[in-house]
């Protein structure tokens, strides 16, 4: 919670099994360790896309800054750990696959003093069928566009390679190291945790099932801002407050289009009449497409609030805000 929100409102409540969780004080409830210190929480946001028929690229957001600061996590398939990579990074590609294999992965986070927080949400992933005696690469990711998105992200897009096979994954490079993986049928994405006022470099390559990989495509050269403000690429989309009234009580009701961005979004925050009212944390399936919530304002008519909020974005930065709407209790009721 940030700010002080006004008197009457709602502080964090919990709601289970892919409902939205709004957490007060902790967001885990294991018992204390000795000192009064806490475990990291669990890592949210977890998916899993297959690289090729032996590999999985297994993606997390950053554990929030009010839990323990986290040293490095730990990538487990099954309930074998396989990868253990450092805090600052959230994504791991996980090879020597079998071909053809349903895998389930979670992600737990460590501190610095060694305590383990709990598993995270299980990521599945399926792996394709190897392709025999397979040696030819797809051809290289043509017309590369891509543009700094405010200070921190970057829009990158790409015309679709082609292969004998299939493409199953495009691998991102920010100079000469991969950064990123996305699958075969997709052709854009959104970087995010780049650094304000900033020069880069990506290229983007195409893999097949076999593991091979193309040449890199013509690479595109960007700065970001220098303003440590967000973006659009990076704020929620199609933003709508409207006020309901329900036995006597005035709420506010919003609908937004999360932003498109490499992860899940599972966070928010609601700016009221300037100062944050609320955080949202979902605690189940965060939605992709459309999400709504409904809070309490009061039951006086006639009041008006100007609204907006913004996303917790997987690299644990706050994006862009959306626009601000203005709602007036009782109008439209």
């Amino acid at each position: 919670m940030r700010g002080v929100p006004p008197a009457g409102f709602p502080r964090r409540l919990l709601v289970l099994c892919g409902a939205l969780l709004l957490v007060v004080s902790c967001r885990w409830g294991g018992s204390q360790e000795s000192g009064g210190e806490r475990p990291p929480g669990a890592p949210t946001g977890v998916t899993a896309e297959a690289g090729s028929a032996t590999s999985v690229h297994v993606m997390w957001n950053a554990v929030a800054a009010a839990d323990a600061k986290v040293s490095r996590y730990e990538v487990y398939r099954g309930a074998t750990k396989v990868k253990e990579v450092p805090g600052s990074e959230h994504m791991v590609d996980v090879t020597g696959l079998r071909p053809a294999t349903a895998h389930v992965f979670t992600v737990r986070a460590r501190d610095a003093d060694g305590r383990l927080g709990p598993p995270s949400r299980a990521a599945r992933a399926t792996t394709p069928g190897a392709a025999t005696a397979d040696d030819s690469p797809p051809t290289r990711p043509e017309e590369l566009r891509g543009r700094a998105a405010g200070s921190r992200a970057a829009q990158l897009s790409w015309s679709a390679a082609r292969d004998d096979r299939d493409v199953v994954s495009y691998d991102i490079h920010q100079g000469g190291t991969k950064i990123h993986s996305v699958g075969g049928n997709q052709t854009s994405t959104v970087v995010t945790g780049l650094r304000p006022g900033t020069r880069y470099a990506f290229t983007v390559r195409a893999r097949d099932a076999a593991g091979n990989l193309s040449p890199p495509g013509p690479a595109v050269r960007l700065a970001t801002a220098g303003s440590a403000d967000g973006s659009a690429a990076t704020a929620p989309t199609g933003f709508r407050a409207r006020s309901q009234r329900s036995d006597g009580a005035h709420y506010l009701v919003l609908t937004w289009v999360p932003p498109r961005v490499d992860g899940v979004i599972t966070e928010y925050e609601v700016r009221l009449d300037g100062r944050s009212a609320t955080s949202l944390v979902y605690g189940g399936e965060a939605p992709r497409d459309r999400a709504t919530y409904r809070f309490y304002l009061g039951r006086e008519a006639g009041v008006t609030h100007r609204v907006r909020i913004r996303a917790m974005l997987p690299d644990g930065t706050w994006g862009g805000f959306s626009a601000e709407r203005t709602v007036t209790t009782g109008a439209g009721d």
